[in-house]
């Protein structure tokens, strides 16, 4: 019995041959039932406090901040024509087309025309007026002695377009003349090219999409009788992208009648508008600051806008050019989108 009881002893104690590792795991383990001898002799313990007992005014139970996330689009008409020109353009394009006739050869005209003909004839009347084959640069004459002094003048009209479009219409008209067979020439009848400036100019009428053909026009519209002018816009519906949006809100707002092209996936730009003071959303589980606006760019290669049975509340419509758009947003909405409008 000795012998066992100094065996126990000997398997209890920790030996000084014991290694480091050893004696530290031993030393935890006897920490760890000392903490739970004391644990079984204490009270019970408290649980913590409920939900119930937190104030009010925690994180949790306040609002979120937030703002609203519309997709706009920029429906624009692209310019039908070329822009007018400038004093400057119109002398040089007049000079380098009275350049060119001093250059170039000689114009023989019985290769063209045959002598006694009625075209010879009639080639004679106008060499005779004009004094050189071009019909758009005035009277010059390139191998006379005056054939150096090329340059439009001060207040001249050989550089206006509109003078230069009248010379040849007279060019191209053609007399009653008498051929070799005694038949005679009709009177050939020329038709005129269109004005640059339209009737819809000229009335003002800002929903025709035939006007200010030079300029880029975009869709602007009224939301409500009272509202403000802006371009048409909407929220976008669960997991819709900015490119479907726009065109969702091109077929709500305008109608079935336009053939558009929504171009690209990713907006031109993007502006905060915040309100006065933040509202909550119909939930009320969000403070509304203001909404975001995504703008997406569109084209209209034919049709009109129609508003009769649109979806968004929308009462009137216009097609502007970027200077109008400014008179006509508000000053703080005309700041935020100015830098993506055209300036043609």
């Amino acid at each position: 019995m000795p012998r066992r009881q100094e065996v126990i002893t000997r398997i209890a104690r920790p030996s000084s041959h014991i290694c480091k590792t050893c004696r530290l795991s031993l030393h935890q383990q006897r920490l760890a039932s000392t903490a739970t001898a004391s644990a079984a002799h204490a009270g019970p313990i408290e649980p913590p406090p409920s939900d119930a007992a937190l104030p009010s005014n925690t994180p949790s139970a306040s609002l979120r901040t937030a703002y609203k996330v519309k997709a706009s689009i920029l429906l624009s008409r692209p310019p039908l024509i070329t822009r007018n020109l400038t004093p400057f353009e119109k002398s040089y394009f007049l000079y380098q087309r009275r350049l060119n006739e001093r250059l170039a050869m000689p114009f023989s005209r019985y290769f063209y025309y045959q002598k006694g003909t009625p075209g010879d004839v009639e080639w004679k009347r106008k060499i005779k007026e004009r004094l050189t084959p071009a019909r758009d640069i005035g009277v010059y004459n390139a191998y006379a002695k005056e054939g150096w002094n090329d340059e439009v003048l001060v207040g001249a009209k050989e550089s206006e377009p509109e003078a230069q479009v009248d010379a040849l219409l007279r060019d191209a008209e053609v007399e009653g003349l008498t051929g070799e067979e005694g038949q005679e020439v009709k009177k050939q009848e020329i038709e005129k090219p269109m004005p640059r400036i339209t009737d819809a100019d000229q009335v003002g009428d800002t929903k025709s999409l035939d006007r200010k053909l030079q300029r880029t026009l975009y869709l602007v519209v009224r939301e409500g009788k009272d509202g403000k002018w802006w371009f048409p816009n909407d929220v976008l519906v669960g997991k819709e992208s900015l490119h479907t949006a726009a065109e969702r809100i091109i077929v709500q707002a305008g109608g079935m009648n336009m053939n558009t092209w929504v171009v690209g996936n990713i907006p031109l730009g993007h502006y905060i508008h915040n309100y006065g003071a933040t509202t909550e959303n119909q939930e009320k589980t969000e403070e509304l600051r203001g909404e975001k606006f995504f703008f997406m760019k569109g084209r209209i290669m034919a049709g009109q806008a129609n508003l009769a049975d649109n979806k968004l509340g929308l009462t009137d419509f216009q097609w502007l050019a970027k200077d109008e758009i400014q008179k006509t947003l508000a000053p703080r909405d005309w700041n935020g989108v100015k830098n993506i409008l055209s300036e043609r």
